[in-house]
Formats: structure tokens, sequence, C-alpha cells
């Protein structure tokens, strides 16, 4: 039995706080989970999803805090510690008083906030980023969980500037429209609960929170005009980034961005990239009644489909990615990570 195992056994036994590892019946062997997870902040949006898809996981199990023990500083700690890794579902200075409250205990950490997104001494939390992400997650104790809009922005733009396509000065906008769960409890309660905006844009003063880890994490060198919305339904999102074959270098068609991208992404568990235009290569449609881009088309799963639509004599092309924000874009993507920090199969308690 491993240290980080008996101490949480130990810590069950003394304390009603945490709720002891479970076992597990595997081919007929009794066995206990590979690795403990605490998720502190697991009664919000984001952490209430990491729950649902790690009770669901056969290799770990969660500890769990009373409901009148997760502000407790020191019942939080001893959980911290307690645990193989955490993840953190919390506002950036709840997230910050956590890691220091996780000390030097080795506990591997997963942070979904925005604390640490471009603090270079914790790795990116996007595994297909490049052919070395994934090694750099598997070798860290301190993952920094993509932001959601910033997940579909950064999965168009890297590969094409890592390619030569896309040149880093050029001067983007993106525009997304995201489903009204990522508002978190807040924004839930007001378009559940009553008359609300049917479609609201917002981040009219242009300073959005992903913008930093867009520009640092796409290479380019301003971020984006950004230009987010919520809709109304609860998850699901759209990203779209328009471009000018001018900003691009060589490029006369916009299949040859789609080429760019499907190279990058060939092979991987969870981002698809679709057929170029809006019939598809293959003849399957890609657009609802031939038009429209639907953005629930992943929610529940940790799938990522990429699109690439053009107008190749106007020069112009539009890149887009459709995501569940809940999933890809916040607990789906976290899971995801653990696994890889964890060293199990990536796919782990996730589906697409």
């Amino acid at each position: 039995m491993g240290r980080k195992m008996m101490l949480a056994l130990a810590l069950a036994a003394s304390t009603s706080a945490l709720v002891a590892p479970r076992t597990s019946v595997r081919s007929g062997a009794f066995q206990r989970f590979a690795a403990t997870v605490f998720i502190d902040g697991e009664a919000g949006t984001t952490g209430l999803q990491v729950r649902e898809r790690l009770a669901k996981h056969p290799g770990v199990e969660v500890l769990s805090l009373a409901p009148e023990e997760r502000k407790d500083a020191s019942a939080r700690r001893d959980a911290l510690r307690a645990a193989d890794a955490t993840v953190l579902c919390l506002p950036d200075a709840a997230a910050v008083e956590a890691v220091a409250l996780a000390g030097d205990s080795g506990v591997k950490i997963v942070d979904a906030s925005t604390a640490h997104r471009c603090d270079p001494s914790w790795v990116y939390g996007f595994p297909e980023l490049d052919g070395a992400q994934r090694a750099a997650i598997a070798g860290s104790s301190r993952c920094a969980n993509p932001g959601c809009y910033a997940t579909g922005f950064v999965s168009l733009a890297r590969p094409l500037v890592d390619s030569g396509l896309l040149d880093p000065s050029a001067r983007l906008a993106c525009s997304a429209v995201s489903g009204y769960s990522g508002g978190g409890k807040p924004l839930v309660a007001v378009y559940e609960g009553g008359a609300h905006e049917p479609w609201g844009a917002y981040g009219w003063t242009l300073d959005h929170k992903h913008l930093p880890e867009m520009a640092a994490h796409g290479r380019m060198d301003r971020p984006p005009i950004f230009l987010p919305a919520v809709g109304d339904f609860a998850q699901g999102m759209v990203v779209s980034v328009p471009v000018y074959f001018d900003d691009c270098d060589g490029v006369s068609s916009a299949a040859q961005l789609r080429e760019a991208l499907a190279g990058h992404y060939d092979g991987s568990a969870f981002v698809d990239v679709k057929p170029y235009g809006a019939a598809g290569a293959d003849g399957a449609g890609l657009l609802e009644r031939g038009a429209f881009l639907e953005p629930t088309a992943k929610n529940g799963g940790n799938g990522l489909d990429l699109f690439v639509f053009g107008n190749d004599a106007a020069g112009t092309a539009c890149l887009v990615a459709r995501l569940d924000n809940l999933g890809k874009g916040a607990s789906g993507a976290a899971v995801q990570n653990l696994n890889i920090m964890l060293g199990l199969d990536e796919t782990l308690g996730l589906q697409l």
C-alpha cells in the first residue's frame, strides 16, 4: 500500500471529513484503485462535472469532504495532502490558496482556474498542443487547465503558426458563442429561472480573461479582438476565427489550412478535423439544414471538432472549433490531464 493511500485511510479513520477510498474488484481479483483524487470545489459547475466523470472512472477514487468542511482551510489542507492528485475547481484567489495549502506534499494538481495558465512554472493542459506537450504534462505536478474559449482559439491557431502557414503578427478577430453553463451557477439561475436574453453578447471592454493565454499558447504576437456571447442553451460552444490568405504564407486555398490541421491532429483520440467545406469532401453534410453549425453536438463528451470553411476567390477562410464548454472546455480536459499525470490511459472516464 502506497504512502498516500495509507495517509488517506489514516485521515478517514481519524476524522469524518474525508471519505475513505473504496476498493475495486476486477476480473475476480481484489485490488485498490490506482490513485486517489480530491476535487477542491466539487460543488461548483465544473467540480460537479469532474465528479460525474470520475464516478465512471475505473482507475481512481474520489476523496470528499463533508459539506460543512469544504471551506475549512485545515480540512482542505489535509485532503489536498492525502490525495495523489487534486483538481482545483475554484476562483483564482482560492486556487492560489489551495496550491499554498498543498505545500510540498507531492500532490499532482490540475487547476481549472485562470490563475496559472500563463505561469511558466506550470504546464499548459492541452495535450494536443504540439508533439512535446503530452510528455510535459505527464512529467509535471502542476497543470493549468485551458479556458474553454482559449481551447477553441489555440487549437486552431497554434498548428498553423507552428507550420509556418499563419503569420504570428496577423491581426485576428475571434467570435464565439457558449452555453450559459459557462457562467456558473449564477448565470444558470438566470437562464433557467425566468426572463433573460435569448442571446447575449458581452465582453465589451475587450479585455476578456482568456486573452493572455490565447496569445501566449496560440503563439500570436498579440491576442485577437475577442467577441464572446452566451446562447439560450445550457452546454456547447462554437469558436470562429476568420483569416485572410494575406496573413498566411504560401496559402492559396482554404483547403490547405484544413490539411495542415488534419496533419497536426492525426491520431488524436479527441480532436476530429472535419472534411473541408460546408458539405465535406465525402459528401456528408456538416451543417444543419445545409446552413447552421450545431453548437451542442459534442455535449457530454471530451471531443473537439475543427472545421475550415473558405472562399478562395476572395482569399478568405474561417477556422471553427466546436466543443462542450464543460467537456473539452473544462471538466473533460481536467480528467484527460489527470489521467496523463497519473500515468493512466488518457481516455479513461471520458467519451467523445
